[in-house]
């Protein structure tokens, strides 16, 4: 009786607390699958090939574009990422809701070749706290932070194009609103219609009179 499941697009500026927050739902939801985008960048502390990202060579990447394995790619900060075509069209076919973390350029891609997609959009509390986080985490030289803030003072100005907003000052939270957006798209009637149907049916059918 399971349809075809909801692609959930997640994106915002780098810092936001993206990966954080999918990480939160992914571990508390059933039936949430998570896409594992491909990428050029070399892989950072612990992230494994196949887990958090399927790491490849330029090469690599430049073959999968010629043969359309993607649903969207865009180049970010000198690295290549892009979304497989197959493994997300063969997750949602079985059911599942997947779950896209993605930067507003490869956003803007999937929202207008998949429009029953829905978007949410994290936003960071305040340009400082986006800062403090981007230096905390180590991850970047400065030059790369910089331009991380200057591409964010672009990116935020964006919200107005998603279907909801998430404000990440408390992760805890900001954890419990995304899993409130997707329960509420379980809920609608296009995503339960084939179940309804069948309940119907052990009422006599649509047509059937009153008992």
């Amino acid at each position: 009786m399971a349809g075809r499941g909801n692609l959930i697009i997640l994106s915002g500026p780098s810092g936001a607390g993206k990966s954080a927050i999918a990480a939160g739902v992914l571990g508390a939801m059933t039936g949430l699958r998570f896409s594992v985008s491909h990428t050029t960048r070399p892989p950072r502390g612990r992230e494994r090939s196949g887990v958090e990202y399927h790491f490849v060579s330029r090469d690599e990447f430049d073959d999968l574009i010629r043969r359309g394995e993607f649903l969207e790619w865009a180049e970010v900060y000198g690295n290549l990422y892009g979304t497989s075509k197959r493994a997300v069209e063969e997750m949602l076919d079985t059911g599942s809701d997947v779950l896209l973390d993605i930067d507003v350029q490869g956003a803007r891609i999937v929202r207008t070749r998949c429009p029953e997609s829905t978007s949410v959009f994290i936003m960071p509390p305040s340009y400082r706290v986006l800062r403090e986080r981007l230096e905390q985490r180590q991850l970047d030289p400065d030059r790369v932070i910089e331009q991380r803030l200057r591409n964010a003072w672009d990116e935020v100005r964006l919200y107005p194009d998603y279907d909801y907003l998430i404000i990440n000052g408390d992760l805890a939270g900001a954890v419990e609103e995304l899993k409130a957006v997707i329960m509420s798209l379980r809920c609608r009637i296009s995503c339960r219609e084939e179940m309804a149907r069948a309940i119907v049916g052990t009422f006599g059918g649509a047509d059937a009179q009153d008992p």
